[in-house]
């Protein structure tokens, strides 16, 4: 007879298989219907086979980079999963949601051939630290990809946040090149609840960097004191979403709450965006985390959710593909309130006061997605995080 703690484990592992078993993505494709405006939609698979995946990058010649969070790096090269992982990528902390994070290509990639990525660095852990076995923080890294897209070489740490600790779990952190050339990232808020208002921490922050992962010099708190100079706004809890509004310029951010309080952001410089003092959600015990939604000096989200999808990537669509979605936002969600398979799409639509209307997409398909992007060909592909990932791509129907 199994002892009772190995008893658990085995229900807790058969449990987790029935799950997967029961939200496997089937073969496709698929044919769905969006509303007001009707547009017909196929969605297809590319490829599957990515285990967890969280980012993506579309190269040059038309094949796609695409993060592991085991710390694999994947190429899929005419529409087919590479077996063969990249190799040089660098150690990284597994377990509790750290790994490989995102990954994007340098502006002048064509010519100097440099990947950037985000990942959860390992460290030896003080004396003091209350987990011996795991040590990190989240690291910016980049290095040379070879023409034949096989191997990362000159591979180093361009930046390396402050957010050392031995609390498991809080990671995801997202990268974008700006179109002036510097590049933003986002610091997670790793279960810390005392710094995301603390201007000396880079928790829960959103960094601006160059690409060297120096300070640029007109970075809002440049020079001042008690300030990281790479913050560019504070009080995020876990921005996986980062977009540039294709009208105004504005840098769009969203983010991953508790149970509610998810967000999508207008980031101003210098801005203060509340958490954990001012917030619309309820930790994962139930308990609020604010007693009050708003707070003085916090700016207001344009987007929240209630209970949470769990935000991930976000993007505004520009293509000629799906005319009556131009300039429509796309929110990644791995699940609707705790509940799984309910991972899903949402498409926003704004007019010149704010939101209009809101719909969810691909629910049906029970996937949690966790990267959504537009390709250079129009279409618009779709991550989903899963032990058995896949690549999806949504065109219109017929």
């Amino acid at each position: 007879m199994l002892p009772r703690c190995l008893f658990a484990l085995a229900v807790a592992g058969f449990s987790s298989l029935a799950l997967a078993q029961q939200f496997r993505l089937g073969q496709g494709p698929w044919d769905f219907e969006s509303s007001s405006p009707a547009v017909k939609i196929e969605v297809s698979v590319v490829t599957r086979g990515i285990q967890h995946p969280f980012g993506m990058a579309f190269m040059p010649d038309g094949n796609i980079l695409v993060a592991e969070a085991a710390g694999t790096l994947r190429i899929i090269r005419d529409g087919k999963l590479d077996p063969v992982v990249i190799t040089g990528t660098p150690a990284v902390q597994k377990g509790a949601n750290a790994g490989l994070m995102d990954v994007v290509l340098h502006p002048g990639f064509a010519g100097n051939r440099l990947v950037y990525f985000t990942y959860v660095k390992p460290g030896e852990p003080p004396a003091s630290a209350a987990d011996k076995e795991y040590y990190a923080t989240t690291a910016l890294g980049r290095g040379r990809l070879n023409t034949a897209a096989t191997v990362l070489t000159d591979v180093e740490d361009v930046f390396v946040t402050d957010g050392w600790s031995s609390v498991r779990g809080g990671h995801g952190s997202r990268i974008r090149f700006a179109p002036d050339g510097t590049l933003f990232m986002s610091s997670p808020f790793r279960r810390d609840f005392d710094n995301p208002q603390n201007p000396a921490s880079h928790i829960s922050k959103l960094l601006r960097l160059n690409d060297d992962g120096s300070v640029p010099a007109d970075n809002p708190f440049v020079g001042r004191q008690g300030y990281r100079p790479e913050i560019w706004s504070i009080g995020h809890r876990a921005m996986e979403g980062i977009s540039w509004h294709p009208v105004t310029g504005e840098l769009w951010a969203s983010e991953h709450g508790p149970q509610g309080g998810d967000e999508v952001n207008i980031i101003r410089k210098g801005a203060n965006y509340g958490w954990p003092v001012a917030s619309f959600g309820r930790d994962y015990d139930g308990a609020r985390v604010s007693q009050v939604p708003i707070a003085e000096g916090a700016l207001l989200p344009e987007l929240f959710w209630v209970p949470s999808i769990a935000t991930s990537g976000m993007m505004f669509y520009t293509g000629d593909k799906f005319p009556q979605w131009k300039n429509h936002l796309f929110v990644g969600g791995m699940m609707k309130g705790r509940l799984p398979g309910t991972g899903h799409i949402e498409r926003v639509e704004f007019n010149e006061s704010g939101e209009l209307k809101r719909e969810s997409l691909l629910d049906d398909l029970h996937q949690r997605v966790r990267d959504i992007q537009q390709g250079p060909d129009g279409y618009i592909y779709v991550l989903t995080e899963e032990q058995d990932g896949a690549l999806l791509v949504i065109k219109p129907a017929g």
